[in-house]
């Protein structure tokens, strides 16, 4: 009994250490990017050369850039459930291209685990979190610490714009990776899942400065404040779950949600009909019941991962007719 007590105390107080150091440094990398300290490189993966998408096809009418969650050490680290669901969401935008290796919590794309000071320390991050041991698995807690503090920079008015253009340079990076045609009217959906969908809201007008077209961003079971790109953005969609407390949760911790807070960007927008809410199901945040499973029915039949995948698609079809 000692043993495990010990553990898991070695454990918090690693996590509140970590905690502390990385709410002192998670400004510096947005400040880092915007000094020039990390050079003007990109990380990516060379793309095969016969993966789908990886050139612009000349019936592709949108291209949709999936931002994942808090947990992600990467952006090739999507777990088997986002992977899956991912397929069958390509599968099923016959006309859009899909980009899925985007890492919003880096401002270069480059994954933590290749980090050149913390590398090791991410590493060991990850193999706690697939673990079979849950104390070893709280160890794996140190990356959604960091990445939230990464989310706390995007929407923090100081640090924020800063943040938010980076990432905005990374997603315009991947998207001309896929053949991307400034001269090419095809309008672009950010999903932001979970803590991305802050990231995906204050990258999202600065990518529609950078590539002049319209930019909807789709909140994924997503959690955002008020942020000014509300107010830039094309359109903000937000699915949400009967049962996802996260996003539930959400207005309570960013005070300018609150409706009293009537002059702020989340309530200027609303009442602009600027964000349209729509209710996918019972789902919950995640998980076996969560967006992406298919372990779950609706009472029509539809899993909540097609009821998911259908909600997106009806999106992107009726603002692609606008647009063309």
């Amino acid at each position: 009994m000692a043993e495990p007590l010990a553990d898991l105390l070695s454990l918090l107080g690693i996590a509140v250490v970590a905690l502390l150091a990385w709410a002192a440094l998670a400004p510096f990398e947005a400040l880092g990017w915007w000094a020039g300290w990390f050079g003007s490189n990109i990380h990516t993966d060379d793309l095969p050369i016969d993966l789908p998408g990886a050139k612009a096809l000349e019936d592709v009418d949108s291209y949709l850039i999936f931002l994942s969650g808090i947990a992600q050490v990467g952006g090739e680290s999507l777990s088997r459930r986002e992977r899956a669901f991912l397929e069958r969401l390509d599968e099923s935008l016959t006309h859009s291209i899909v980009i899925d290796d985007i890492f919003p919590y880096s401002v270069n794309n480059l994954p933590l685990t290749g980090q050149p000071v913390f590398a090791r320390l991410w590493r060991w991050a990850l193999r706690s979190k697939l673990s079979d041991n849950w104390l070893e698995r709280l160890g794996g807690y140190l990356i959604n610490l960091r990445n939230i503090w990464q989310v706390a920079i995007s929407i923090d008015h100081r640090y924020g714009p800063l943040y938010n253009q980076a990432m905005a340079r990374v997603i315009a990076h991947g998207m001309a990776q896929r053949g991307y045609d400034p001269e090419q009217p095809a309008p672009v959906f950010v999903v932001g899942y979970s803590g991305a969908g802050q990231i995906a809201v204050g990258a999202a007008p600065y990518l529609r400065e950078q590539i002049g077209r319209p930019v909807y961003v789709i909140l994924l079971g997503g959690i955002c404040g008020s942020d000014p790109g509300l107010l830039a953005v094309d359109r903000v969609y937000h699915l949400y779950g009967e049962k996802d407390t996260s996003q539930r949760l959400t207005p309570l911790v960013f005070p300018g949600r609150w409706p009293l807070m009537w002059y702020s960007d989340w309530n200027r927008a609303r009442r602009r009909g600027r964000i349209v809410f729509r209710c996918l199901g019972p789902m919950t945040h995640g998980g076996s019941t969560g967006y992406m499973t298919t372990s779950q029915t609706l009472p029509n039949g539809l899993t909540y991962q097609q009821a998911t995948i259908g909600a997106i698609g009806a999106i992107v079809e009726e603002n692609v007719k606008r647009e063309t």
